[in-house]
């Protein structure tokens, strides 16, 4: 059963900030496509990509939408960015996308939601709603109506990736919140995402319903309190199901100086089951991979991605 991740890499210069594809044949051991190129490379707009989703159609082919945004190009000579201007004024659109092969791509497109009160719109990430035959795609953003001091998750469905229903509030807390990822097991959803304070650290929610109320899971915040270092310092969850039948949680930790940053590995014992413990030593990347999407991929789209 292989496995390809999408994702960017953190580095100080534009072309960290592309779409780059890392395949494995087990979902343990990583390698690098395209010789650690780019795959695709964003030449309009913001010019940058990050926080990388892939969705495999049920018709047929994928797509790849990202934030429109390169932070290194919103660098100043020592490195620092303004992240007030970058939440309130950065990516308005999402790239997008389309491919049937994996290897050949569409030209690059734009979501636009129809709204200007959003600032920045993070981590889009995308969800097959199967009774209703339509994809919802949830992402982070600040708004104009409190002057852009509150991210929150917001969403907006699509049957055919051409029109999108009018933006509406999927998720909030009285603090900050980001990083959504939805998955479904069985009759359950699973909401991760990253609680900005109070504390700040990743955090999962459950529900019957695709748009909630979510029940927090207490048992996994305290896990991440007690047992991971700075839990702050990690965001970008996605999950995926191991050959084994164990269930991989990843999450991107940005707390160290850039191109050292990249995801590490929890693992649980089945889906659904949330009781995670880190398993670094199971896992090898080639470089550290930055937020994006696991997904399953067929034997044939591996061979074809690996001689690339």
């Amino acid at each position: 059963m292989p496995y390809l991740f999408v994702h960017f890499k953190e580095k100080v210069t534009p072309d960290g900030e592309q779409v780059y594809f890392g395949i494995s044949p087990d979902g343990l051991n990583w390698e690098k496509v395209n010789g650690g190129n780019p795959i695709l490379t964003s030449t309009k707009s913001e010019k940058g990509c990050r926080d990388i989703e892939i969705v495999r159609l049920h018709t047929g082919g994928y797509v790849i939408i990202t934030t429109d945004l390169c932070i290194a190009y919103r660098m100043d000579e020592k490195y620092n960015v303004d992240w007030k201007k970058v939440n309130s004024s950065g990516s308005k659109r999402l790239c997008m996308w389309r491919t049937d092969d994996l290897v050949n791509f569409s030209d690059q497109e734009f979501i636009y939601f129809g709204r200007d009160d959003f600032g920045c719109l993070w981590a889009p990430e995308i969800f097959f709603d199967e009774e209703n035959e339509e994809y919802l795609i949830h992402w982070g953003s600040t708004v104009a109506e409190d002057n852009f001091t509150h991210m929150s998750i917001y969403c907006s469905t699509t049957k055919d990736f051409k029109t999108f229903s009018e933006p509406k509030l999927y998720f909030t807390k009285k603090n900050e919140i980001l990083d959504s990822h939805i998955t479904k097991v069985g009759d359950t959803y699973h909401l991760f995402y990253k609680n900005s304070s109070d504390p700040p650290m990743n955090m999962h929610s459950t529900s019957k319903s695709l748009y909630g109320p979510f029940e927090h899971d207490e048992s996994f915040e305290e896990y991440m309190h007690k047992n991971i270092n700075s839990p702050g310092a990690y965001e970008g969850p996605t999950t995926y199901t191991l050959p084994d039948g164990r269930w991989c949680l990843m999450l991107d930790f940005f707390g160290c100086e850039k191109e050292k940053m990249g995801y590490v590995p929890f693992v649980s014992a089945c889906p659904g089951n949330a009781d995670f413990r880190r398993a670094d030593d199971e896992f090898t990347f080639p470089y550290g991979f930055k937020h994006g999407k696991v997904i399953e991929i067929t034997d044939e789209e591996y061979v074809r991605l690996k001689n690339m």
